[in-house]
């Protein structure tokens, strides 16, 4: 893709440590940690340490769905998407743009009955109506990588002139009793006897994209410029028999760097990194086999140390991050952004100043 030619027009967050995306960047700068005990209990009889959004900031689910029996984390996630899909759009209200396109990451980590993407894109559409062009939209239950895995495929389609605006997004909430139960068994937990593992959160985060000359048309000051986007895949991940050899995010990585060569030194990386070591071994594999496409001295920002793990909503939460930083400078560009799954999916995308 062009350089500066896909923009992040506008940006939606909603998350443990804020309500907005301005919220959550304030908190999340000031290390601000919101993490808490929950009546559920884990094995060794202990309250799970969790992230949650506070109830009373999240609107009610719509009419059509509240007689429906969704499931108490779907009903949940539809709450969470609809306040970061409102912020998200907000620049376009009044504006004659018709409904957008959306390429959704949803939940790999799944209860005894896993969403169905395209049911949950429906109740979507029902609980934030007449926004979204379901027929052209997709969902993929692919985890925390999956938003940014949707990046390439968002700006592929603003190339071809598919669109002139698409959303890109991830929502979850891990803090569902069998999830909890589970990585629970499985030891992924953060707890007072585990200090290899991370806090289950909650959160949701869109993305709206456009081509430069789009937003400028309808008056957006974008946040950033999306100067490429890649992905690839780990065979020894968290949940595999395999090896683990690193490959996943150094195919991603050196993918990225390829298409777009950074015009300087990448000097800050937003990863999703969770606590679980395993993650910063993955970078460090990645790092050293493209050292030289990084500045020595590369700020490193992992925020789920404030909010916990968002699930599918990490990747685009972390753009959002990086976007917003870069937009108010108070982090510097070519800014990496990457995202790791449990089931082996790697994403990265280079974002830079759109100014």
């Amino acid at each position: 893709m062009a350089a500066n030619d896909i923009v992040i027009a506008s940006a939606g967050l909603v998350s443990p440590i804020g309500l907005s995306l301005a919220e959550t960047a304030a908190a999340a700068r000031a290390r601000v940690a919101r993490l808490h005990e929950i009546d559920w209990m884990d094995r060794r009889f202990q309250p799970f340490i969790v992230g949650t959004v506070p109830d009373d900031g999240l609107p009610e689910l719509a009419a059509p769905l509240a007689s429906l029996p969704l499931q108490y984390r779907e009903a949940r996630m539809l709450r969470l998407a609809h306040v970061a899909l409102e912020e998200a759009l907000a620049p376009l209200q009044g504006k004659q743009v018709g409904c957008i396109p959306l390429l959704l990451g949803l939940p790999e980590q799944h209860t005894t009955l896993p969403l169905n993407p395209r049911a949950f894109l429906e109740h979507l559409n029902q609980q934030w109506p007449d926004a979204l062009d379901l027929k052209r939209s997709v969902a993929a239950a692919r985890g925390r990588a999956a938003g940014l895995m949707a990046l390439r495929e968002a700006c592929a389609r603003l190339q071809r002139g598919d669109s002139d605006f698409v959303l890109v997004g991830g929502v979850d909430c891990l803090v569902d009793l069998y999830v909890l139960g589970t990585l629970d068994l499985q030891g992924r937990i953060r707890n007072e006897i585990n200090s290899d593992g991370f806090s289950p959160a909650e959160g949701a985060a869109f993305l709206l994209l456009a081509r430069a000359a789009t937003a400028q048309a309808h008056g957006l000051q974008p946040l950033a410029s999306v100067l490429g986007a890649a992905h690839g895949h780990e065979a020894g991940h968290v949940y595999s028999d395999e090896s683990y050899l690193g490959e996943g995010l150094a195919a991603a990585f050196a993918a990225l760097l390829a298409e777009a060569p950074p015009p300087q030194p990448i000097a800050s990386v937003y990863c999703s990194f969770n606590g679980e070591r395993y993650w910063a071994r993955e970078f460090g594999v990645a790092r050293l086999r493209q050292a030289g496409a990084f500045e020595p001295e590369h700020q490193m920002e992992h925020p789920a140390e404030c909010f916990g793990d968002l699930g599918s909503a990490h990747g685009p939460a972390l753009a959002a991050l990086a976007a917003h930083g870069v937009r108010h400078g108070y982090r510097h560009s070519p800014c990496l952004v990457y995202a790791s799954s449990d089931h082996g999916d790697r994403a990265a995308s280079l974002l830079a100043s759109a100014h």
